[in-house]
């Protein structure tokens, strides 16, 4: 039997949507004997160890019992999606609107394929960024614009963490 990732997605979401939680990410790497299923998961208030640890035991016997993982042995690892998350669909930008960003895009923008602000907004599939309130202003620097950008021209964004 071939591995299947969409029906181990299916079991994955099963199980956190049971629990009230969002699975960002289900990924298997590595081949052979060094094979890492990892999940992501998510939900508003924060992931908790114990759902880490609930997800993992109750997706893993899942896995077991319906022979989803065939070929041996691997390891599952669960994990919230930490304080430099990936932000990745539009959903993601919304909920983080306000919060410090890291996104390099596709093409530049005015020379440019790495920018870090403010997301200011997120609409119609444009994202704008305060480029102003990115990284600690030099003495007598120009004032930035803000930044429009399309969704599809990012290729990757992370959010900052402000501690």
């Amino acid at each position: 039997m071939a591995f299947d990732l969409e029906r181990v997605r299916s079991i994955v979401e099963r199980v956190a949507s049971s629990s009230g939680l969002e699975v960002l990410e289900t990924e298997l790497r590595g081949g052979g004997k060094s094979r890492m299923l990892r999940i992501v998961i998510d939900k508003p208030a924060g992931v908790t160890h114990e759902d880490c640890a609930n997800v993992s035991r109750e997706v893993g016997t899942i896995l077991e019992v319906e022979d989803a993982m065939p070929g041996g042995s691997y390891l599952l690892e669960v994990s919230s999606p930490g304080l430099d998350r990936k932000l990745v669909r539009p959903a993601d930008y919304e909920r983080f609107i306000g919060s410090l960003v890291k996104l390099t895009t596709r093409e530049p923008v005015n020379g440019n394929q790495h920018f870090e602000g403010r997301l200011q907004s997120f609409q119609d599939g444009w994202l704008t960024l305060d480029l102003n309130l990115g990284k600690k202003k030099k003495k007598n620097a120009p004032e930035l614009p803000e930044l429009k950008l399309q969704f599809g021209n990012v290729e990757k964004a992370n959010l900052v963490p402000e501690i």
